[in-house]
């Protein structure tokens, strides 16, 4: 029994990272960091060209038709470059839901769209967090009014999946009565923004119950991010032993220390566990197994855990310089702060495993 991914899964993978390590540079990631970009174009124009960001979207829907598989290795180069692209928002949640929950005309209609980038979608279905928006929305039916809080881009979307209640409503953003305001984040190179609704026009999605179909989303999701985390914390690690081994105290490489050593190899522990758990993720999600529920929550866990600790650390181990500007280690601890509350916090996660486990004893 084969538990990897195929020979063409990894081809694709490595054809994504060649081209993000050409054009996601640390330059293209701090031009959107510092606001004189909303996000990666040049990134995003190559991950659509080649397929990588519609690969879990069907071919009769425009999009490459390569499944969950494929699209997990897409979203672990893009963790590990640093991709600012809407990948998370546009294709994660919001094509998702579309898929699962639309009715077939609103997939003809948008997910072509969706997967030629010609529209940047987002999507708010919830969280594992227990809290309501200051400003609930309602949904008469025919309008969209209220508040939608911290929506990841927000800014650039022209489509928004909403969860109202139990039920998922699709509104275009440049429709009437619609205002933005962009809001400061940790990591500004996955902009937020806040949505503000005036009865403006919107469509129910066709599914009968939207929360379970959120619910499936965000399950899927927390997969895929799952491997972005551990792209991430892969890199941060490839770079803080790459530095150990060049930067010398009391003529030895501080990689040659075992305090270093240590360290490396728990942040070494911390990704492999994650990257366990992340394809049995991969292996429910694609197989749409009823392990998937459990099978998420234990990949959100660990990869968000194995992410915070890599990018904590790598700081730390690579001294003073890790503080500065000029060093990348920033540029991760902020993303896996933004990935790691992007569909609900870490505990909200273990509460959902915890309830997961007591129902399989049950």
């Amino acid at each position: 029994m084969n538990f990897d991914f195929s020979d063409d899964q990894r081809l694709l993978q490595d054809a994504v990272r060649t081209m993000l390590a050409e054009t996601s540079t640390s330059q293209a990631v701090r031009e959107v960091l510092e606001g004189r970009a909303s996000h990666a174009e040049a990134v995003w124009h190559n991950l659509i060209e080649m397929g990588a960001a519609a690969a879990a979207i069907p071919e009769q829907y425009g999009g490459a038709g390569l499944g969950y598989l494929a699209l997990c290795l897409v979203a672990e180069e893009a963790g590990r470059h640093l991709a600012a692209v809407p990948l998370a928002s546009s294709v994660y949640l919001a094509a998702e839901a579309i898929q699962r929950a639309g009715s077939e005309a609103q997939k003809q209609h948008w997910l072509p769209k969706i997967a030629s980038g010609d529209v940047v979608a987002t999507a708010a279905l919830g969280s594992r967090e227990r809290y309501r928006p200051a400003a609930p929305l309602a949904f008469d039916g025919q309008t969209l009014t209220g508040t939608s809080p911290a929506l990841v881009d927000g800014g650039i979307a022209g489509l928004a999946v909403l969860r109202v209640g139990d039920e998922l409503v699709l509104v275009e953003l440049a429709g009437t009565g619609v205002s933005r305001n962009p809001l400061p984040s940790l990591d500004p190179t996955r902009p937020l923004a806040e949505l503000r609704f005036d009865r403006t026009p919107a469509e129910r999605l066709a599914g009968a119950n939207g929360a379970a179909v959120a619910s499936r989303v965000l399950d899927g999701a927390a997969v895929l991010l799952a491997f972005e985390q551990v792209g991430g914390a892969t890199c941060i690690l490839e770079a803080t032993r790459d530095y150990s081994l060049e930067r010398k105290a009391f003529g030895r490489q501080i990689g040659s220390f075992q305090a270093m050593k240590h360290k490396m190899a728990e942040i070494y522990t911390a990704i492999e566990l994650a990257r366990v758990h992340a394809y049995y993720g991969a292996w429910a999600l694609s197989s749409d197994a009823p392990e998937l529920p459990k099978a998420a929550a234990a990949a959100r866990v660990a990869a968000t855990r194995a992410y915070t600790v890599a990018a904590e650390e790598g700081i730390e181990l690579h001294g003073g310089i890790g503080f500065t500007w000029e060093m990348d280690c920033h540029l991760h601890y902020r993303r896996a702060r933004h990935l790691g509350q992007i569909i609900g916090s870490e505990h909200a996660w273990r509460a959902r495993l915890a309830d997961e486990l007591i129902k399989e004893a049950a």
